[in-house]
């Protein structure tokens, strides 16, 4: 019997990857498993853009917990801090969306005022 692991995700104002981040930017995970968001810092929500069934979910500004069931890459954003390129990846199992989630990266990308390249940098990890 396979036991589902919990992964943290840290929402934080400055991390190894610059200012407005959440650590890591990048998780790989598999289906089952849940991503518990830590509001290490005030101020910073997480709310899923891309995920490869198209549902919506959301963390508040104290944090908290997401179970990911379905394979795919997920990618999220912290609603004050879209524009700064506060962006992360969940790579749950597979990366079935791939192509699509690629796509729409892109169009994210060209909206941030800056860390321009950081939401390409965690997409590349996406195998």
């Amino acid at each position: 019997m396979v036991h589902a692991a919990e992964h943290e995700v840290k929402m934080l104002n400055a991390g190894t990857d610059g200012i407005m981040v959440f650590e890591p930017g990048y998780l790989k995970i598999a289906p089952g498993d849940t991503v518990n968001f830590v509001a290490t810092d005030t101020g910073h929500n997480a709310v899923s853009e891309v995920t490869p069934d198209g549902s919506k979910w959301e963390v508040g500004f104290d944090g908290g917990k997401v179970k990911f069931e379905q394979e795919g890459v997920n990618i999220y954003y912290c609603l004050p801090h879209k524009s700064m390129a506060m962006v992360g990846v969940i790579q749950v199992g597979q990366a079935v969306n791939k192509d699509d989630a690629m796509k729409q990266a892109d169009t994210l990308e060209a909206g941030f005022a800056m860390n321009q390249g950081r939401l390409k940098q965690y997409m590349a990890q996406v195998k």
